[in-house]
């Protein structure tokens, strides 16, 4: 079951799969960026060479996303986690409430930090079920006046996605997309502000791309330090400090190959045929495997699941690894098994572990 190419079947929740040919087209420019004779990494993020890739990388994302001329598009560091503060710090005024829908871990750490700063609340929370399922529609409870509503379009740890999005009219609405854009189609002008960490569809970690909206930078709070206001981010084209070069070289790449797939229709196709493979498995073992998620609310990026018992679920694990499969361990902040199907992670390496788990249940049944 080994592949001949000595890589692993990469199921990691991030840092995560990279595409092949793009780490190779990396590998062959890193001495020499073309015909530069540095680095990219040693090139000054002044120059002329670094600037018409930082350019592409936006070109291409505004064209995969169909992202509008009333948005900018930003390259950040601090991870999605430091959009947690970021947000508040410049949108939630002392008179003003704000948001927050609670889906898993990364939704309660948002709403956390945000406490620091306002008036947050719950809008909705399926915390009571263990996070299993997202919220419908009508269990949304906001305020028309709120400064904005914060959502978690995917969630890693529990394996839940929002399959389609709330309108919410004149609330603006912000979501973490880290773990899932680009993983399928979606309707950006329903969102003020958009942010993802770029470690498992973009690219490597280090680069937090942010999409907002022009008016959200207009009336974004201008009392808090430089570094942390989107204003002077967006004024400087992402270019106020030195960003991570490297990062959004990579990330430019990885959208290349996204481009040259056929865009982000076909990724979605992918992904569903992936994530299928596994999930059936799942479904017709007559229990043998359990999922974490509701039916409706799976999602196509982190699949969760248990086994039977907890000694067979240590073996399975232990075996998985001993035949190349690498991060299938659940969070450990809930255990269990995960299989992060990524956008590049391919399709042979989703059938390898469905064919895997196929052979681990006949085996221990």
């Amino acid at each position: 079951m080994k592949q001949l190419v000595q890589r692993t079947f990469n199921f990691n929740a991030g840092p995560s799969a990279l595409p092949l040919t793009v780490l190779e087209k990396a590998q062959q420019e890193l001495l020499n960026f073309r015909g530069s004779g540095m680095s990219i990494m040693e090139l000054s993020h002044r120059s002329t060479d670094y600037e018409e890739v930082h350019n592409q990388a936006i070109t291409r994302l505004k064209e995969l996303l169909s992202i509008p001329e009333n948005y900018e598009v930003l390259f950040l560091q601090g991870g999605g986690s430091l959009q947690f503060s970021m947000i508040p710090m410049n949108f939630l005024q002392p008179d003003q409430k704000a948001g927050y829908i609670m889906t898993g871990a990364w939704s309660e750490k948002a709403f956390s930090e945000a406490k620091l700063f306002g008036d947050v609340y719950h809008t909705a929370s399926t915390k009571d079920s263990n996070y299993r399922r997202i919220p419908k529609f009508h269990e949304l409870q906001y305020n028309h006046d709120d400064a904005y509503i914060h959502l978690t379009s995917n969630n890693t740890i529990f394996g839940t996605q929002w399959n389609e999005f709330p309108d919410t009219g004149n609330v603006p609405l912000i979501a973490d997309m880290s773990s899932d854009i680009l993983s399928k189609p979606f309707d950006i002008s329903k969102f003020a502000l958009i942010y993802a960490g770029a470690q498992k569809n973009l690219g490597p970690s280090g680069v937090t791309v942010v999409i907002i909206r022009k008016d959200m930078i207009e009336k974004a709070n201008s009392t808090i330090p430089t570094m942390l206001r989107y204003s002077i981010h967006a004024k400087n084209n992402s270019l106020y400090h030195t960003p991570p070069t490297f990062g959004i070289y990579m990330l430019g790449e990885v959208l290349g190959w996204i481009q040259e797939l056929g865009g982000v229709k076909e990724i979605a196709k992918r992904n569903e045929e992936k994530a299928k493979l596994i999930y059936d498995t799942i479904d017709n073992s007559n229990e043998f495997y359990l999922c974490h998620a509701e039916l409706e609310s799976r999602s196509l990026m982190n699949i969760t699941f248990r086994l039977k018992d907890e000694g067979l679920e240590k073996k399975f694990l232990s075996e998985a690894k001993k035949e190349g499969f690498s991060g299938l361990n659940g969070h450990r902040s809930v255990g269990g098994c995960r299989a992060s199907t990524y956008n590049a992670v391919p399709y042979g390496t989703c059938k390898a572990l469905s064919e895997f788990m196929t052979h681990f249940q006949k085996t221990h049944e």
